[in-house]
């Protein structure tokens, strides 16, 4: 009597519950997604951020620098009421954060901030390196 062998996966269960609760949303209902966003240095000299948050306005958004890291937060309320029964009828609330450690040889005084069309850009240049200092060798005297 031939028995098929299948070897037991004890996470198995848990990793389809991953996948159903972030991949399908809470109960297979929702789908959330995330904002988009990109790091990276432009020609050696500046490191860029861009995020992409198409449902907030510029009012919305902040950017600050707080010990060594830009902190990018947004955040939007938005609600409808019944004027005249004086209840809430709709009430919603979005908001986003990221922390970002900024490089060593950034100027924070000269970082920039702009919101265009949804997508905030972060351009933060590098200060530039000293140059490398030459240390003369002298001949050691013979003791």
């Amino acid at each position: 009597m031939a028995r098929n062998l299948v070897r037991f996966d004890p996470f198995a269960e848990l990793s389809r519950m991953e996948r159903d609760f972030f991949e399908d949303g809470m109960f297979g209902t929702r789908r959330t997604k995330l904002p988009t966003t990109d790091i990276y240095t432009k020609d050696d000299k500046e490191l860029v951020v861009e995020v992409h948050l198409p449902d907030f306005d510029e009012s919305d958004v902040t950017v600050n620098v707080d010990e060594g890291a830009l902190v990018i937060q947004a955040e939007k309320h938005e609600k409808e009421e019944d004027k005249d029964k004086k209840y809430v009828v709709r009430e919603s609330s979005q908001s986003f954060y990221r922390r970002i450690l900024l490089p060593q040889q950034s100027d924070q005084a000269k970082i920039a901030a702009t919101f265009d069309k949804g997508v905030l850009k972060v351009d933060v240049p590098f200060a530039p390196l000293p140059a490398p200092t030459k240390i003369p060798i002298t001949a050691g005297s013979k003791a």
